[in-house]
């Protein structure tokens, strides 16, 4: 009641206020919703001490987003490019990594048995990088931006990693011929060896360290209404960057492009390099965050590894709701797609081998050599069908999902709508299904991934395995749009919350919320930990049903690939207890203060759609 009657204070000094677009500056957004306390379902349930909410917001007390925000005006297509370009060029430094990365240290004599404890170093440094890193920029002060100099500083490091590792042979011989040692010797080789791996675990830091940055800065610089299509955007990139990656791996690269370097592998870390950093360059010099100056200073915290894990427990056990969820259904759902990432283009060409050696029992080495080769390609067109599935669904999906939520309601996004709507943009928002939200889209992915990986059993054709791969791409594609556009949507509409609040007490707030940064790395935490879980039940499936190579009639992959589908499943029932954003009336207003439904009409979701993808 305190709270009300401050609230009807400040209307009986401002005189009388109207709820529109003609909203006086100085007025919060408490003052235009519903007066936000410790009960809020917005805040965390372990702060409330009550039983965690089901939704974002519940019974009308959905945020209208501050018309005075400029960062919540509705963005259009180039700004959403810009935006999430920079995940382009981070996706072919990983494309690099992952799909040459083996070959090149098997090349420069790493045992297969050492193997796994080199690339441990991907999901180990995603599950504590991306946290750290997101704490660190959490409260970054920096006037560039909270994110930026992450961005920048990874980036750094990435090209620096990724040209060390390309010349490791070279830069290391040639330093230990100084004093005299053979290039040819054991300890030289060994020593090669040994920088290498270094380099692959530096490298892994960097990358995590640039992807923490990027996923918070789009977060950061994109409003709440418009989360869903910014990482549509950026899974849509990301599927470009591998159609790039996968196109130049099937190119011989040193015929055309000799000045960069006499393999391949030095040719693609030289384009992955200047990739990287001219898109990260491009997006960071067009598009500004916030300047975290203005904004109250976070609680300081203690320093130090136990510190650390301590406030990543503490913020476990307070994420959101929704992230939450999300969290749960990322880890059963990973622990499927790893060994599909991984083992997809070995799947197909196992296929096409077993013929040859039914035919051929007494094959030479040099001829399975020769078999395995011609299978690889074979496995690598799977992968590149693979990869246009994927890009083509994050490209026409959009336009039939349901949004979430609606744009603001303001005079000024008013204005917006009046600039943005077309023709067009009205029969592109026909196209939508009404029931098609991007969480159910989500959960029919997650089915659709595991009848693909079941099939696999029965499965015994080239064509037929190479269609199975590329129908997954369909689920890939959600899984890099849809966890992150619910997850972005929760925060961002969570830190217009908190920046009101501190605006509201002139800064003096401190609020203890966590914000994007730490909370992204989390829901990475949920990504990555159980890549290791799925490594570890590889390696035991292929422990007893693996036969040796060449040897006819070895299914093992299958197997693999089979059980991912099953904790595929159990994510797909965790999904279908998220809930979609509650339905409320046409937008009410209650006692003076805003309430606006999340589906209130259609003409929310065309300002959204016409705002996102016009002149697409």
């Amino acid at each position: 009641m305190a709270e009300e009657d401050t609230l009807r204070g400040r209307d009986s000094e401002d005189g009388s206020q109207k709820l529109s677009g003609d909203t006086p500056r100085n007025t919060s957004l408490e003052q235009v919703a519903k007066p936000v306390h410790e009960q809020s379902p917005l805040l965390s349930p372990t702060e409330t001490g009550h039983e965690e909410e089901e939704g974002l917001i519940e019974d009308g007390q959905v945020l209208e987003d501050d018309p005075l925000d400029s960062f919540q005006e509705t963005k259009s297509l180039w700004y959403m490019i810009l935006l999430t370009v920079s995940l382009g060029g981070l996706q072919l430094a990983w494309a690099v990594e992952l799909s040459n990365g083996t070959p090149y240290l098997l090349s420069l004599g790493l045992s297969k048995s050492l193997m796994a404890l080199v690339w441990i170093a991907g999901p180990l440094s995603g599950a504590l990088v991306q946290p750290y890193v997101g704490m660190l920029s959490d409260n970054c002060r920096s006037p560039w931006g909270k994110r930026t100099p992450f961005m920048v500083a990874g980036s750094f490091a990435t090209v620096v990693s990724l040209l060390a590792l390309a010349w490791v042979r070279e830069a290391v011989g040639g330093f230990l011929g100084l004093f005299g040692a053979d290039r040819e010797s054991q300890g030289v080789k060994v020593t090669i060896i040994v920088v290498a791996v270094m380099f692959v675990y530096i490298l892994d830091f960097a990358i995590n360290t640039v992807q923490a940055g990027i996923r918070a800065f789009i977060l950061d610089c994109c409003p709440a209404h418009q989360q869903e299509s910014a990482n549509s955007m950026a899974s849509r990139v990301v599927g470009v960057g591998n159609i790039i990656g996968y196109v130049a791996g099937f190119t011989d690269l040193p015929k055309f492009m000799w000045f960069f370097g006499n393999t391949q592998f030095k040719v693609l870390c030289v384009i992955a390099c200047l990739s990287l950093s001219s898109t990260v360059a491009l997006s960071v010099s067009t598009i500004r965050e916030r300047d975290p100056r203005t904004e109250a200073e976070a609680p300081k915290r203690k320093g130090g590894l136990i510190s650390f894990f301590k406030q990543v427990f503490s913020s476990i056990r307070q994420l959101p709701p929704q992230t939450r969820k999300v969290c749960e259904v990322q880890f059963m759902a990973w622990i499927g797609f790893f060994p599909q990432l991984f083992y997809s283009s070995s799947f197909v060409g196992d296929i096409y081998v077993q013929p040859y050696l039914e035919k051929n029992r007494n094959m030479t080495p040099a001829e399975i050599d020769e078999l395995y080769e011609k299978a690889t390609r074979v496995g690598s067109f799977a992968l590149l069908v693979y990869a246009i599935t994927s890009l083509a669904t994050n490209v026409l999906l959009p336009f039939f999902i349901a949004p979430t939520y609606d744009a603001p309601s303001s005079a000024a996004s008013e204005g917006s709508q009046k600039s943005y709507t077309t023709r067009i943009d009205r029969m592109l928002d026909k196209l939508v299904i009404p029931w098609l939200t991007l969480r159910r889209a989500w959960l029919c992915s997650h089915v659709i991934f595991a009848s693909c990986m079941f099939s696999t059993l029965i499965v015994r054709s080239v064509g037929g395995a190479t269609a199975l791969i590329g129908i997954v791409g369909v689920s890939w594609a959600l899984t890099l749009w849809a966890p992150f556009a619910i997850i972005s949507a929760e925060i961002s509409k969570r830190d217009a919350l908190r920046r009101s609040r501190e605006q509201n007490d002139d800064g003096l707030d401190k609020s203890s919320d966590d914000q994007a940064g730490v909370i992204l790395g989390i829901h990475n935490m949920a990504v990555a930990t159980p890549q290791i879980i799925a490594t570890i039940g590889s390696s035991i499936i292929f422990r007893f049903f693996q036969k040796p190579r060449g040897t006819p009639g070895d299914r093992s992959i299958s197997i693999v690939m089979a059980a991912g589908g099953l904790s595929t499943l159990v994510a797909a029932y965790l999904t279908s207890r998220i809930k979609d954003e509650i339905e409320l009336p046409e937008g009410t207003v209650e006692e003076g203060r805003a309430v606006r439904g999340s589906r209130r009409s259609g003409e929310g979701r065309g300002l959204i759609r016409a705002g996102s993808f016009s002149g697409l």
